[in-house]
């Protein structure tokens, strides 16, 4: 199960969850967000990361130029897509041979259909609830709706994941599951990550798969 901490802003914060067991973390390049980086961040902060995580930047409606700009300026390994994003947009990024996820935010009416042309063009979709704002609104959606999906896309679940209801996430089974996104459950503010909570869920999600496979 990959672990994707996303929505990081703080040198200090970065570098604690980074000493953390995890896969991926999320870092937001859209100024509306709460979780935004700033139009200042520096680039020694995701240049110094680990090898073993993978580096994502999460835009929301951008101009392509300026993803593949981020993406080169901070050696970014995955893009995420949260906005309305066209299947063509992703194509273009796909092209440039850079790993795509692209999120969606899903309630009950949500048309899984809609998928298939996008799963050519993405590594990876992440399936998030469906908010007021554009990712980090901290509410789950049914997860049952996913027995829907039957592409061959593997996906993140994403919405709400916190130390309340991670038995749940984990006890939750799809054949396309293959990660975690977490994030407004563990801050202490806006793009402030607890590490105790980030540490509390990372174990036992490790330990969790641990058992599994005994």
């Amino acid at each position: 199960m990959n672990i994707k901490i996303c929505g990081l802003k703080f040198p200090a914060n970065i570098k604690e969850i980074a000493t953390l067991n995890i896969d991926m973390m999320g870092f937001v390049f859209y100024e509306k967000s709460p979780r935004f980086v700033g139009r200042n961040f520096d680039k020694k902060y995701l240049h110094s990361l680990p090898e073993s995580i993978r580096k994502v930047g999460v835009f929301v409606d951008e101009n392509e130029a300026l993803v593949l700009q981020k993406t080169q300026d901070y050696t970014l390994d995955v893009v995420q897509l949260h906005g309305n994003e066209s299947v063509a947009y992703c194509q273009i990024l796909k092209s440039k041979n850079i790993s795509v996820i692209k999120a969606f935010s899903i309630d009950n009416a949500f048309d899984f259909a809609l998928l298939e042309h996008y799963q050519k063009f993405c590594d990876y979709f992440l399936f998030d609830a469906k908010g007021i704002k554009k990712g980090g609104n901290g509410i789950t959606f049914n997860w049952n709706n996913l027995k829907k999906y039957q592409l061959n896309t593997p996906f993140f679940l994403s919405g709400g994941v916190g130390v309340d209801n991670i038995d749940d996430a984990l006890a939750f089974t799809h054949s396309q599951l293959v990660g975690l996104d977490i994030n407004s459950k563990i801050e202490v503010a806006p793009g402030l990550k607890s590490l105790e909570l980030a540490h509390f869920l990372t174990t036992k999600i490790r330990n969790y798969e641990s058992y599994k496979t005994r």
